[in-house]
């Protein structure tokens, strides 16, 4: 198959899942086109059959900003018609389904025809967060209707689609997906000297710093941890929330206790050096992040919100609590930290987790099998 993929090329979920999609689609033979605004930050060394293509809004002075949907639209528009593409899958709704959508009106009114059928995935805050904003709310929907297939990361996030947006119609979950063979625990003895003395535990949180990530909270719940069991925190990620937690461990008193790491796109060395990971988000679609940390052998606690249930098995592969009982959430930190049967079971446990419902072998052929559906129905049954 000929696939455009559209995603954002940051360090977000969104943006790894597509390019890691798009590069294993291409090594199953596929031709695959990144189009982005940037250079995706997983998108590696040249792989044969996958081509970037950038999308570059010109500065206009009539516009306050950068035209990024019109820009988009028009090179899905050139790409779709040089590269002969068979789908165009969107991932995240605001704008990239409604530059897709766009982009086939364009290309339905061309002569030349070779109009691809339209995918998008759904992964989170384009739905709890767009979706639910009224100035979005109306172009979401409609964006979802008019696509060909649907998919979301998650049961959670396919319920809060119908819920959030009244959308009827066929919707796929297909859950995010990891490389177990390049995510797993590797010798971080070195690494593990430089972050913590001998006898001390590594906690390690990994986000984007922003409100719903709850760094704040993840710091309160470390300062009840290292109350008890000495430990240090790693905090991965850099966003609006930093410098707040930076003032909250002072203010605890435990600074020297707390490591920023800023970001990292390369995270094994770090989740192999740590003992548990730490997310207690306000809401997860899916929880990228703590996949990753599982498939390095991580036991994770977490808020019991979105899409996190269904990766972690609530006392097997680590621990969901509500998002507000931080005591908790610590008191599940502290008994990972020291009872050794329950880590080691723990550990053992995520990293099957990973392996047998998470692999990218297993997941990205059920993306192989919905995009060769969606071609064979006709453009309307599926909606």
């Amino acid at each position: 198959m000929n696939i455009g993929i559209v995603c954002y090329a940051s360090i977000g979920g969104s943006g790894i899942v597509a390019t890691e999609l798009a590069k294993q689609l291409a090594r199953r033979g596929h031709r695959i086109h990144i189009l982005s605004s940037d250079t995706p930050v997983r998108l590696g060394d040249y792989l044969p059959g996958l081509s970037f293509h950038r999308v570059e809004p010109p500065s206009y002075p009539l516009f306050r900003e950068p035209q990024y949907l019109l820009s988009l639209a028009n090179k899905i528009v050139h790409v779709a018609r040089d590269e002969r593409l068979d789908i165009v899958h969107a991932h995240y709704a605001i704008p990239h389904a409604t530059a897709a959508y766009l982009a086939r009106q364009i290309l339905a009114a061309s002569p030349e025809g070779g109009v691809p059928k339209i995918i998008t995935t759904l992964h989170g805050t384009d739905i709890t967060l767009l979706g639910g904003d009224a100035s979005y709310k109306q172009i979401v929907a409609f964006s979802i209707e008019q696509s060909d297939g649907v998919t979301t990361v998650s049961e959670s996030l396919k319920a809060d689609t119908t819920r959030e947006l009244g959308v009827h119609r066929d919707i796929r979950v297909i859950p995010n997906f990891i490389d177990v063979e390049k995510h797993r625990r590797v010798n971080a003895d070195a690494l593990r000297c430089q972050l913590a003395s001998k006898g001390e535990k590594l906690v390690i949180h990994v986000s984007n710093f922003r409100p719903v990530k709850r760094v704040m909270a993840a710091v309160e719940i470390f300062a009840s941890v290292v109350s008890r069991v000495p430990a240090k925190l790693l905090l991965v990620g850099d966003g609006p929330d930093q410098s707040h937690a930076i003032d909250l461990a002072r203010a605890l008193g435990i600074a020297d206790r707390v490591v920023f790491l800023g970001e990292h796109d390369r995270l094994v060395p770090l989740l192999s050096a740590s003992d548990v990971f730490l997310l207690p988000s306000a809401q997860e679609s899916f929880g990228l992040a703590a996949l990753e940390a599982m498939a390095c052998a991580l036991p994770v606690v977490a808020s019991r919100v979105g899409g996190l249930s269904e990766l972690v098995d609530d006392g097997v592969s680590g621990f969901l609590h509500p998002p507000d009982d931080l005591a908790a959430m610590a008191e599940s930190v502290c008994r990972l930290l020291t009872d050794a049967a329950l880590y080691r079971a723990a550990s053992a446990a995520a990293r099957q987790t990973a392996e047998e419902r998470f692999k990218d072998t297993i997941v990205v052929p059920r993306y192989e099998a919905y995009y060769e559906e969606v071609l064979a129905a006709p453009a309307a049954s599926l909606r």
